[in-house]
């Protein structure tokens, strides 16, 4: 249903991260704020500057604005600026803080089961399947935002699930290796996909290949770990803003003349955003959450699900299109347009978008 698909997006998080966001480039505005400016400036008003037919500052603006401003913040920090400054300014500002250069080694190779062996526990298990269905929610609305702005076509079922198995065995090679976060679709990577307008599969494999080196070559890794966070904080809030745009433009299919469905986007938005950041001030006051029996592993699964903006939105938004009384339904929810998009064969250029590289699909074949 078309209302729930919406909901179901990222645009939700994206509005919530986009204050978290803002509020980072805040905490450092000296760095923050040219960053914010400077990516704004190249990326769109500029983006048709070209060098040799290409364009050089719409596909490569995020390294151009990283090095300035990253160099920018290098001479604030050898220069004394923040010698006396506070520990929150230090933090943010600061190149050179925790000495991750120094203290990282040069080479060190990541092996499975490196911090020893597995522990199994069912109320952490519990915790973890919330953590998951959370983040199979985000993704699977990651999934159709990067079709978007791809120009490609809405992916069918069939490679929506394909893509959530690969994410469940990269989950599971992450806790073989014993990393600190799970997989999960990168949204601003999606943004990104937007923003310098290159879909290419290759991009990705090259910038997999130079995660897997810079992961052995520490030296290398901290290098780019000293990257002050506000940075990235500011480039996130163009990236996630451009994906809650994204989310937004699904709503051209629906009727939104109807009160009924405005209603359902209002309330779904609204609860999307109200909610979760009850629970995030609740546990950093009362230390956990607001569920919070001798049950351990139930307090996980709620206070994990319902401290996700998008799957807050979901679960409202899916209720209420299911419950509301619909004049037209099919056209009211903007079913008819998707029905072409439903399965693998429905549309012809479905081949040419997803079929997998390096001749995968015989052993993948779409359904």
């Amino acid at each position: 249903m078309m209302l729930s698909i919406f909901i179901s997006d990222r645009e939700v998080c994206s509005f919530h991260c986009f204050l978290v966001f803002l509020y980072q480039v805040g905490r450092c505005v000296e760095v923050g704020l040219p960053m914010l400016i400077l990516f704004v400036v190249l990326s769109q008003y500029l983006k048709n500057v070209q060098i040799r037919d290409i364009p050089i500052l719409e596909r490569f603006s995020l390294f151009v604005c990283i090095a300035v401003v990253w160099a920018y913040a290098q001479i604030l920090t050898a220069g004394g600026a923040y010698k006396h400054s506070s520990e929150v300014t230090q933090i943010n500002c600061r190149t050179d803080r925790a000495n991750l250069i120094s203290s990282a080694p040069w080479i060190k190779i990541p092996f499975p089961l490196q911090w020893g062996a597995p522990t199994f526990s069912a109320g952490q298990s519990f915790g973890m399947v919330s953590a998951v269905l959370v983040s199979l929610v985000e993704s699977t609305a990651s999934y159709k935002a990067a079709a978007r702005l791809a120009s490609a076509t809405p992916p069918p079922a069939h490679i929506m699930s394909r893509g959530i198995g690969w994410q469940g065995i990269g989950i599971l090679l992450d806790g073989l290796f014993g990393t600190g976060t799970g997989s999960t679709v990168s949204v601003e990577n999606v943004g990104l996909l937007g923003s310098t307008r290159i879909g290419s599969r290759r991009v990705i494999q090259i910038s997999a290949g130079f995660m897997i080196f810079f992961s052995m070559l520490g030296k290398f890794g901290a290098l780019f770990a000293s990257i002050p966070f506000t940075i990235f904080a500011a480039v996130y809030c163009v990236l996630f803003g451009l994906v809650a745009a994204v989310g937004l433009s699904f709503l051209q299919f629906t009727n939104m003349n109807s009160m009924r469905n405005l209603f359902i986007v209002g309330v779904s938005i609204f609860l999307g955003l109200s909610v979760p950041e009850y629970f995030f001030r609740y546990s950093m006051a009362a230390q956990h959450g607001p569920a919070h029996t001798k049950a351990g592993w139930f307090n996980d699964y709620i206070n994990t699900i319902f401290s996700s903006p998008p799957t807050v939105g979901l679960i409202v938004a899916v209720f209420l299109d299911n419950t509301l009384e619909v004049k037209n339904a099919a056209k009211d929810r903007g079913m008819p347009w998707w029905v072409p998009f439903r399965s693998f064969k429905g549309d012809s250029r479905n081949e040419e978008f997803y079929n997998l590289p390096f001749n995968l699909n015989r052993f993948f074949p779409p359904s």
